[in-house]
């Protein structure tokens, strides 16, 4: 008898990417729900007839379905991520790419998938109402079985209506605590430590005033950033003249202007170092700098509170805040994970930023 020609299925075998249940119950002589049982794991069934049924859907290539398997257990085996940002300065800084990563990494290894909504702020007339529809959309369809928040506000609106849809969330860069009646986890960063390491590594170089370009001061983080180091300066000696930006490059550049508008070189009210909330915004203000004239670090030494691959081409290379941000996203996403599954919640700290000195950092020339 000639063998089966190639491309055309061979008789009584289901065609590649059309095997189901009823084919494999069918050829192995038993019941569908036999066959359920056996692929998810349930009882039922012996241990004999599991691995017939195992070793012949793996034979034909059978997967099965995650919407059908997401339903069996009242899962969508999804969780979402809402950012208010724009998404022109989202896809330009290397933070949040990093932290993706980082949280990409852990949901594959548990078979989920990631839903990423971008609202931008300028489409939203009540800032107040931010990202609320989406959340309450992604609930009430049973889209997501657990989110990761991002960017904090005073009495921020989220964490009550992920409570009162019993949607278990991590909250990443909040405090310590654990909000009452919810199932909820927080992976924390010492602003406080990360300040000092910053703050202390100037004045060790001399420098005693100092300007901090910030992100927007409404969001929890910038806030501790802004009173922390403004306290750790004060209590070394030192001054800091404070200016919020946007976290994009123009906007860093436009407040290092308005930082240094007038001001002379070695005069008493010159910022001898700027301290940047972010790697975008010290690239701005080292383009800045370069307009002004003004040399660094020869008059100005620049520091980054975040690293990236953007402080390391730079010319001169950027001073900063070093950390393991992809690992921020990997412990937000398993904290994530151990609440779907009905654990405890739990907090953990991230390890302190370490400073990575290059070129933009040198000691006080006046």
């Amino acid at each position: 008898m000639d063998a089966p020609q190639a491309g055309n299925p061979q008789p009584g075998k289901p065609q590649a990417g059309k095997v189901t249940i009823s084919d494999l119950a069918t050829r192995l002589g038993i019941s569908k729900a036999s066959v359920s049982y056996a692929l998810n794991g349930q009882s039922g069934v012996s241990e004999t007839t599991r691995a017939r049924v195992l070793a012949l859907a793996g034979e034909l290539g059978w997967y099965p379905s995650s919407s059908a398997r997401a339903l069996s257990q009242s899962r969508s085996d999804a969780v979402g991520i809402v950012l208010f940002r724009d998404p022109v300065q989202i896809g330009a800084e290397p933070f949040y790419m990093s932290i993706l990563a980082g949280i990409e990494g852990v949901l594959g290894a548990h078979d989920m998938s990631l839903m990423l909504r971008m609202v931008n702020p300028l489409t939203v007339p009540d800032s107040r109402s931010r990202d609320l529809a989406v959340y309450e959309r992604w609930a009430g369809e049973g889209r997501v079985d657990g989110v990761i928040l991002f960017d904090h506000v005073r009495d921020d609106p989220r964490p009550p209506l992920l409570n009162r849809f019993r949607m278990p969330f991590v909250r990443l860069g909040a405090g310590t605590e654990v909000l009452p009646a919810a199932r909820n986890s927080n992976v924390t960063v010492s602003q406080a430590t990360d300040a000092a390491t910053v703050v202390e590594a100037l004045h060790e170089r001399g420098h005693r005033h100092v300007a901090f370009i910030s992100g927007p001061v409404d969001l929890l983080h910038e806030e501790r950033k802004t009173e922390h180091i403004s306290a750790h300066a004060a209590r070394l000696g030192m001054t800091v003249v404070l200016c919020p930006s946007d976290y994009s490059a123009d906007d860093g550049g436009t407040a290092t202007v308005a930082v240094m508008a007038g001001l002379a070189p070695g005069s008493p009210d010159f910022p001898t170092a700027i301290i940047y909330g972010n790697d975008l915004m010290a690239v701005g203000g080292l383009q800045a700098l370069q307009r002004l004239k003004l040399r660094v670090p020869e008059q100005v030494s620049v520091v980054s509170w975040d690293d990236s691959i953007l402080c390391r081409v730079s010319s001169p290379g950027l001073a900063a805040l070093g950390r393991s941000v992809s690992d921020l996203g990997r412990n937000s996403a398993q904290l994530l994970m151990e609440l779907i599954s009905g654990h405890e919640s739990r907090n953990i700290e991230a390890a302190p930023g370490l400073l990575q000195v290059r070129e933009s950092l040198g000691r006080n020339p006046f």
